[in-house]
């Protein structure tokens, strides 16, 4: 269990504190896949299961408090009938969860893999009927999934000068040509909230010409979700799919369970070209903590917490950083991206790394509490502050 901490107590030392605690080697490390990020070269053998004992782990936007005591205590009992597929039963359950809260019908959700299956099911839905026109950064591991196939091409909107989407950009590039359009919000990896009042009408305006997905991985982290979500567009009947998933908020990334809320008539087109068959542990789990109130308090409180520690660091250091509503920050540390990744990993510290050409700009999870605090303690180090 994650020892208390408070601001207070990491920052009472100063600057120089910080800078004494994380005086270990800066060199750098080569770095050529996702593995050696999450797992560097030289250190103990990974538990399969999870990160080494002894790595901060900090890079994948994971919630490492989860999954919740409801979600273990559902999953173990459907663990114990593991030799029969998923039922029917367990699918519509978690659906009419999910429909309920909404005010939407069973028949307009599906579940899947992740959300990541549900947004590599879209773009091989919509990809091939023009361009995905989406912002130039957001999570766009599934619709390269299309393009490297050859089915699908992203047509990439520059970001206004602070970071955020261009709405009226993207709104501009769509035409009747357009496969869809795809938009993350709020947006990963800039951690960035188009509000409600400002997305809805632009999505709304959009889906009269292409289909348009909003991907709301993060929206349970949002200061207002239920101001932010896209769904009453949905409700409206409005050509557009909302992706969300467990992931995230319920920590479950590694037990994978999305969905996709959409008209009935899309969501039947997306169960057929959905490519996996989510396992009855899964969705025992979903069912388990989707109302577990208590814990996903738990887990904003132990977010925000952790996400204060990390712009108060930043602050104190005067480095540039994007207001974040989500679990993570991104910011600007004066090095290069992909050398301070390296440098705190010989730290046993892992960040992400450079995002396209943006060089300069570094993405921090928040993780537990005490690995939040290894990566304040030794970030001035590792930029020479």
């Amino acid at each position: 269990m994650a020892y208390d901490i408070s601001r207070r107590r990491l920052f009472g030392t100063g600057l120089a504190g910080l800078g004494l605690a994380g005086c270990a080697s800066t060199g750098a490390t080569s770095l050529s896949t996702a593995t050696e990020a999450a797992f560097p070269p030289g250190a103990a053998e990974p538990d399969i299961f999870g990160p080494p004992a002894g790595l901060a782990m900090l890079a994948r936007n994971e919630n490492p408090y989860g999954p919740a005591p409801s979600a273990l205590s559902m999953l173990s009992k459907a663990a114990e009938k593991g030799a029969y597929y998923t039922s029917f039963e367990a699918m519509e359950t978690l659906a009419s969860l999910i429909a309920e809260r909404h005010g939407l019908e069973p028949e307009q959700i599906v579940v899947t893999t992740g959300s990541g299956e549900a947004l590599s099911a879209l773009a091989l839905m919509y990809g091939p009927n023009g361009p995905i026109v989406a912002p130039r950064l957001f999570w766009d591991t599934t619709a390269l999934y299309a393009a490297n196939l050859g089915l699908a091409n992203i047509q990439r909107v520059a970001l206004t000068p602070d970071m955020g989407i261009d709405l009226p950009a993207i709104e501009a590039a769509v035409t009747a040509e357009t496969g869809m359009v795809q938009l993350c919000n709020p947006n990963n990896p800039t951690a960035l909230v188009l509000p409600g009042e400002t997305i809805r009408p632009a999505v709304a305006r959009m889906s009269e010409k292409t289909t348009v997905v909003v991907d709301e991985a993060y929206i349970e982290l949002a200061d207002d979700p239920a101001g932010t979500t896209c769904i009453p567009l949905v409700k409206e009947g409005k050509d557009v799919i909302i992706t969300r998933t467990f992931s995230k908020i319920y920590g479950m990334a590694g037990i994978r369970v999305g969905y996709t809320i959409s008209s009935a008539e899309t969501a039947e087109k997306i169960r057929a070209t959905a490519m996996s068959w989510t396992p009855s542990t899964s969705f025992a789990a979903a069912i388990g903590c989707y109302d577990d109130e208590a814990f996903l308090h738990m887990s904003r409180r132990k977010i925000v917490e952790a996400r204060e520690m990390v712009t108060t660091t930043l602050d104190t250091l005067g480095l540039t950083y994007l207001p974040s509503q989500t679990n993570f920050v991104y910011f600007q540390s004066g090095k290069p991206a992909n050398d301070v990744q390296a440098a705190l990993l010989e730290k046993q510290i892992a960040i992400r790394g450079q995002y396209m050409d943006y060089t300069s700009w570094s993405r921090v999870s928040m993780g537990k509490l005490e690995d939040v605090e290894r990566f304040c303690r030794a970030l001035p180090a590792v930029i020479g502050a």
